[in-house]
This record gives structure tokens, sequence and C-alpha cells, in this order.
């Protein structure tokens, strides 16, 4: 791990285990639409990608009712289910370690970015990081590629970036920029999800990312 390198996290499986907060929320925006109470595959599924493709993708809300649907998550969200998340075991430990080794952290989620900001400011973790990028609430970015373009933008200085990330939507978004994407094998995503997409190398646990990150310098998430 070369000293200035750029290490991009994601934020909701990866950092932190924000299921509970997600799941209430997209409960109460289901029973607000009349839809049917959300099968546990598709909670899990709702944890990840873009807020507005996860009504439309996995619980099949018409387009016209998305905004509906994002008005009534972000109702209960926003009222308190956001700070509903706990830190995964041996993050701070890493961040610790990847600072102390002088790269360069940034946060890049498809959260909206002020989301993101409480979630970091009330687990601790903000301190970590040199900036953070995520969705604007008006969904025109919301994508894993926009947010990685945003930070990649942030930090011209620095070398050899490298995405940590625990879902499919994270590797092709990381792949868009041909940067390398560390799968965070802790996260919520199914067996095999993250090597099928083409992450570099799958860590087990947050202590595996400083091995991994020597293996994927100059490298690609399309190995």
């Amino acid at each position: 791990m070369t000293r200035g390198r750029l290490v991009l996290f994601d934020l909701d499986g990866t950092l932190v285990d924000s299921e509970p907060g997600i799941f209430a929320s997209v409960r109460s925006a289901a029973a607000a639409l009349g839809l049917p109470e959300p099968t546990a595959e598709q909670l899990r599924a709702m944890v990840g990608p873009p807020l507005q493709d996860g009504f439309a993708l996995v619980l099949g809300v018409p387009g016209q009712d998305v905004p509906r649907a994002v008005a009534a998550y972000r109702e209960t969200y926003a009222g308190g289910a956001l700070l509903d998340v706990t830190v995964h075991a041996g993050i701070p430990e890493l961040l610790t370690a990847l600072a102390d080794a002088d790269a360069v952290l940034a946060v890049a989620t498809s959260k909206p970015e002020p989301f993101a900001v409480r979630v970091l400011e009330a687990t601790g973790l903000l301190r970590y990081f040199a900036s953070v990028h995520g969705a604007t609430l008006d969904g025109a970015v919301r994508h894993k590629d926009q947010v990685v373009g945003a930070a990649l933008a942030a930090h011209p200085e620095a070398r050899d970036p490298v995405l940590v990330g625990d879902r499919s939507h994270d590797v092709v978004g990381a792949a868009a920029h041909g940067i390398p994407c560390i799968g965070a094998g802790w996260g919520p995503a199914p067996d095999g999800e993250l090597e099928a997409a083409g992450a570099a190398v799958v860590a087990a646990t947050p202590s595996g990312v400083v091995p991994a990150l020597l293996q994927t310098i100059d490298g690609s998430c399309n190995r």
C-alpha cells in the first residue's frame, strides 16, 4: 500500500450496518403506497443501490409513483431511522491503520450526501475522511459511477485509487473509472455476488482490506 493512495469507501453495508433503519423506512414507504409487506429478500436488496432504483426494480413501484415512495421513505428515515446504525467490527481499526499509513480516505455512497454526513458524524467516523461524496436529494446524482467520479475529481493528487464496497453496483461503478474494487465480504451481498461482478479481491473481514490493497495496485475491477 503506497503512501498517498486514495481509498474510497461505500457507506451502507461497508462501514456501517444500516439495515434496521433502512428496513423500517422501506416498510413505512410500502405501507404508505399500499404495497404488500416487503419480503426479507426484498429488504436486503434495498441496501446499497440508489433508492429510486430500489423501489422501481426491487419492489416494482411504477415510475410515476417512485417519487412518492422516496418521500415516504425519507419521512421515516430522516426522522431518526438513519441513526439506527452500528459500525462494523474492525472498521475503526482499519481506518486508523490507513490514516497512519498516510492514505487519503473518502466516502463514495449512493445515499444522499446530507444523510451520509449525519451517519458519519453520529458514529464518530467522519473524522477519518478527507471528503464525503453522495447522491443529491433530487436524484440527479445517485449512481455509484457518479459519486466515484466526484471523489476522484476531488483528489486528483492521490495515487492508485481503489474502492471498497459491498455490492455489485460498487464494483461496476468503480470499473466505469478503471479502478479496482475490493469487495467487502462482511456486507449483505449474497455469496458470489462480488466475485461475479468482477471484484479484484474479496476481503472476508475489515482486517483483510490492507493485504487486499497490496494486491490491487495498478489492478482492475475486471480481472
